[in-house]
């Protein structure tokens, strides 16, 4: 394999790590510390393949020169180990051409996840609320912990908009592709004549960005407090428990109320901002490269129109990949595998064909 001396590389980079995260003055500076364990556990599955792989080539070595065996029985039982180890060390290369491919820095990250009604009136409200729901199923699936941060509900019982902070392992991982429009096609309760309407929401899903990732200046924010309004309780519109934080050099306004203390919104707040300051980066630097910027809009630029549902054919298409599966009823039930995998499987294989260029 031409990847074996790169393999060899990351491995001494890991031995490299596990010592500096044992040095006393790492440990004592925690954002050094952090850094460096999170550069350790990014290359740690590829390096556990690696020695995997070269565990069952050494292993394959020894079963080889048993074919050589006078006993018959030997030599057959040599055969089928061979057979096998074969088997397992074409896996475990596959495993390691994926892993090796760019790595996105976020994938590890949380994300804040925002959900709007477009064109379409109640009919687009309705849906947003669908599928709003949708990713808290699938959320609660994984494990993963779903928090309100602002939320805007419509009159008949639909969303506006809605904004969430979601935590948990990879998030950013299996959810990034979905940005974009999503489109429903079907008819609305409302409907006499029994005619299919075409309503659209948005999704936007942003890494959420720690400290380490943006600094925010105190100086740069403007932070308002208000009584909340909604649902809520005995405080609502009783005290100024809700927080506005304006960040004056970029003009970004985010809000929080969904908390009942002022300190507690205050913190989700300053989350979805440094989040937004965060994409606003990425944009800057993705503007920057041409060709990558263009493969990220085809990958879930916000702008454009990835999915369509269909209720009357209960039919979902993403209109990116091609993909079509009847399992509508399921998917908005938060079973989504049968969408994500090949979307995760589809850019991969993209991404390896590139690379083999």
């Amino acid at each position: 394999m031409q990847w074996i001396a790169k393999l060899e590389e990351i491995e001494e980079r890991y031995e490299g790590l596990s010592a500096e995260m044992a040095e006393p003055g790492v440990v004592a500076d925690q954002k050094r510390y952090q850094k460096i364990a999170k550069q350790h556990s990014d290359i740690s599955e590829v390096v556990e393949k690696f020695r995997e792989w070269k565990s069952v080539e050494e292993q394959l070595g020894e079963a080889k020169l048993m074919l050589e065996d006078s006993d018959p029985d030997m030599a057959a039982m040599a055969q089928d180990e061979v057979a096998s180890l074969e088997t397992r060390q074409a896996e475990l290369s596959e495993n390691m051409r994926v892993l090796l491919l760019p790595k996105d820095p976020n994938d590890e990250k949380g994300i804040v996840l925002e959900v709007r009604a477009g064109t379409g009136g109640d009919e687009a409200s309705l849906f947003a609320a669908e599928i709003f729901r949708m990713y808290c199923r699938y959320a609660e699936a994984q494990r993963w912990k779903v928090e309100i941060t602002s939320q805007s509900d419509s009159e008949v019982g639909g969303l506006k908009e809605v904004i969430a902070l979601v935590t948990g392992k990879r998030v950013y991982s299996r959810l990034k592709y979905e940005s974009g429009v999503h489109r429903v096609q079907r008819v609305p309760t409302t409907e006499t004549q029994g005619r299919v309407h075409t309503s659209a929401i948005t999704v936007a899903v942003m890494p959420q960005a720690d400290e380490v990732d943006v600094e925010v200046q105190e100086s740069d924010l403007r932070v308002d407090t208000y009584c909340s309004s909604g649902p809520g309780g005995q405080s609502v519109n009783t005290t100024y428990s809700a927080v506005r934080i304006t960040h004056e050099p970029t003009g970004l306004v985010v809000t929080c109320q969904d908390e009942k203390s002022q300190i507690k919104n205050r913190k989700k707040a300053m989350q979805v901002l440094r989040s937004r300051l965060y994409e606003v980066e990425l944009e800057k630097v993705q503007s920057e490269q041409a060709d990558q910027r263009r493969s990220m809009v085809r990958t879930g630029d916000r702008s454009e129109k990835i999915r369509t549902y269909n209720f009357p054919e209960m039919r979902i298409t993403d209109h990116r990949v091609g993909l079509k599966i009847h399992q509508l009823p399921a998917v908005l039930a938060g079973e989504m595998d049968a969408l994500l995998g090949p979307l995760t499987t589809y850019f991969q294989t993209e991404q390896m064909g590139m690379q083999a260029e």
